[in-house]
């Protein structure tokens, strides 16, 4: 498959190990191959640097953000942090693919990637709405699936599996001119 490309993997592999030579362990805290992607694990604070690195000088640079996405890690022992932000990206050019993880706590910021990938607005919204991380200095940090009533963040795995009760019914979330629309169509639907 084009993009899964070992020989490049490699490459970009040694060329983010000298980027960031003596850094590693600290700023990017591990480097690997995992099914045919490059797979690199950054520390929160230097994730724009080496995002920014990857989309303007990597061998291949990575002009696209195809993904962006996080996991809970609740009940993971060996996972020492509760979330993971996970970035895919893309170098069109040549389709190599590499992934970028960043381990969070509870209530921790992440950088947002809207300046580098304008792409990333609604992504970084989503798991804002869905997982409760907030990303720092997005143009617009609110909910984007979930009416802005809704208590909770769904995709934690502490939040408890039938709901928490509440209906949420489209009226609660229609503005006034928007309800009265509704009214009349039903009105005239009679």
């Amino acid at each position: 498959m084009r993009g899964l490309n070992s020989d490049k993997n490699k490459q970009l592999m040694e060329a983010l190990g000298s980027r960031f030579s003596g850094l590693v362990g600290n700023l990017v805290l591990k480097i690997k191959e995992d099914r045919g992607i490059v797979v690199v694990c950054v520390a929160p604070d230097h994730v724009t640097e080496v995002m920014q690195y990857l989309k303007e000088s990597a061998p291949e640079p990575f002009d696209m953000m195809m993904d962006l996405t996080a996991v809970d890690n609740s009940g993971m022992p060996e996972k020492k942090a509760r979330f993971e932000v996970v970035y895919l990206l893309v170098s069109m050019p040549s389709l190599q693919r590499i992934r970028v993880k960043v381990s969070i706590a509870e209530g921790q910021k992440v950088p947002s990637m809207v300046p580098l990938w304008i792409g990333a607005n609604w992504p970084e919204r989503e798991v804002y709405d869905l997982f409760g991380i907030t990303f720092e200095n997005h143009p617009l940090m609110e909910r984007i699936i979930l009416p802005d009533n809704f208590r909770g963040h769904p995709l934690r795995k502490d939040f408890p599996l039938e709901g928490i009760g509440e209906d949420y019914l489209i009226e609660d979330i229609l503005l006034p001119e928007e309800k009265q629309k509704m009214k009349i169509g039903f009105i005239e639907n009679l």
